[in-house]
Parts: C-alpha cells; sequence; structure tokens
C-alpha cells in the first residue's frame, strides 16, 4: 500500500520509532493520526512537523482503555474523512528481572499494553479498514518476540503474543484489501526505558543493550518501506537479521548467546 494521501494512525507517535514514523509518513504525503498517552511528548513530535501541521491530527489516548480506543476511529474519520491503515508502534519493557522477581502489577501493564493495547486497535479499526479500497495494518513485535532475553521474559510473552496475532491476521485477511505486516525491531537507539519506567544497568534506552543500536529514523524508513512494499515481515536492524538466522539454526545456541551477552544487566 503506497502511503501517500493515505490516512494513517500511528500509536506511540510521542517519540522513537512512533514519531519518526509520524514524520516519515507526513513526507511522503500521508495524513497521520498520532495517538499517544503522553500529551506533552505528542506536541514534540508537532513541533516538528513544519508545513505538514495541517495533516496531522493528535489523539490523547490511553490505548489499555477498550472503550476509548473503540472510540477512536470515528474521531480520526471525523478529522480526516477516512481510516487507511493502522501502526501498533506503543509498547514497553519490562524491569529487568527474573519473572520470579518480577511484581504481578508489572506483568499486567506489560500485558497490557503491548498484547491487549495491539489487539484493541486491531478490533476496533478492522471493520473500518475493510471497506476501504486498499489497507493496511503493522504491528511491531520484537527480536525478543521470536528469541528469549533474560530479564524481558514478560515482554518477549506479549510480543511472542503480537507476533502470532500478526501472523495469524495475515493468514485470515487472505484475498481481502488490508495487508498486514508483523515488525520484529533489535536494538533500536529510542527512549524506550525511561519511557517504561525502567533504569538499566549501563543507562542505556536500546531495547537489548548489548549490541550497536539503529538509530529510530533508519528504524521507520524500513517499517514504511515495508508496509508499502506489503510484506509479511521485516526485520529491523542488522542484530535482529542475524539473530532470527542463528535462532532458525540453533534455538538453544542463540538462547545461549543472548543469555551471555544480556546477563550482566540482570540484578545479583
Amino acid at each position: 500500500m503506497k502511503v501517500n494521501n493515505k490516512v494513517i494512525v500511528v500509536t506511540g507517535a510521542g517519540n522513537g520509532m512512533g514519531r519518526e514514523m509520524a514524520l516519515n509518513l507526513l513526507a511522503k504525503g500521508a495524513k497521520v493520526a498520532a495517538v499517544d498517552i503522553n500529551e506533552e511528548a505528542m506536541q514534540g513530535t508537532v513541533a516538528l512537523v513544519g508545513d505538514k501541521k495541517s495533516n496531522i491530527s493528535t489523539h490523547i489516548v490511553d490505548i489499555t482503555d477498550k472503550q476509548a480506543v473503540e472510540a477512536l476511529p470515528e474521531e480520526v474519520i471525523a478529522k480526516h474523512g477516512a481510516v487507511d491503515a493502522i501502526i501498533n508502534n506503543a509498547g514497553i519493557i519490562q524491569p529487568f528481572v527474573r519473572v520470579k522477581d518480577l511484581p504481578f502489577d508489572a506483568v499486567e501493564r506489560v500485558l497490557n499494553i503491548n498484547l491487549y493495547g495491539t489487539l484493541y486497535m486491531v478490533m476496533a479499526f478492522l471493520p473500518y479498514l475493510l471497506k476501504r479500497p486498499v489497507a493496511h495494518i503493522a504491528n511491531i513485535s520484537s527480536m525478543g518476540g521470536f528469541l528469549p532475553v533474560p530479564g524481558q521474559t514478560i515482554y518477549g510473552a506479549s510480543k511472542a503474543a503480537v507476533k502470532l496475532l500478526t501472523e495469524g491476521l495475515n493468514s485470515e485477511l487472505k484475498n481481502t484489501n488490508v495487508g498486514v505486516t508483523v515488525v520484529f525491531p533489535g536494538a533500536i537507539g529510542t527512549n524506550i526505558a525511561a519511557n517504561s519506567g525502567i533504569t538499566i544497568k549501563g543507562n542505556t534506552d536500546s531495547e537489548e543493550s548489548s549490541f550497536k543500536s539503529l538509530s529510530a529514523v533508519k528504524a521507520a524508513e524500513m517499517i514504511i518501506d515495508a508496509i508499502e512494499k506489503d510484506k509479511y515481515r521485516v526485520l529491523v536492524g542488522s542484530d535482529a537479521s542475524f539473530m532470527d538466522f542463528l535462532y532458525r539454526l540453533n534455538p538453544k545456541g542463540a538462547a545461549g548467546f543472548i543469555y551471555k551477552q544480556m546477563k550482566e544487566l540482570l540484578p545479583d
């Protein structure tokens, strides 16, 4: 689906990849409905759009609020006249601790935002997308959604659920007008840790800290390109590509490799 002249909803648009995807889409001639829970962060995105302000709308929405999400499609349509695609980017990581040490409220928060927030968005918007001549859903999973990362087990479980949710949607929506792409970022240079309320040893903001991170700008370019080419899946970053290959070749060996890379982040 070419994004020019399309109306595209981006969650988590107040920072990181979400912000950069919104800016990339606007530059390509799309209209963007930017969704975030943080109004200040959202205004930071709007301040960067230059002469494209008439093509962006902002929606302060908690994606874990099912009723608020259900009202969102009509809000977007009221502003832009239609909705052609959604990019479910909003997500958080968990504290870097073992499952046995993770408070259950932290478990629920990760699942509610990463899985249920994505699911609510899909179920709210899909009836509208099916009415468009061409439409698209892109869901952001993670390298941690196909590879176990110690200290991020619940996060990984949420992203693995997003992976299979997206792949299942792809199968169910074959022979329809709606394309579906699942995205697996590796280490991206964003503020995901800070935005998740997490402090990580080593003071890193990348998702998998022992790898050299890819810029959020480049990650956004790759994701939008994948949408335009209607790709089934896209691996974002050399680390994601390498670990995807290694995990397919030797799952246990790949898990051991990541453990060695990440074990220093775990509390003693």
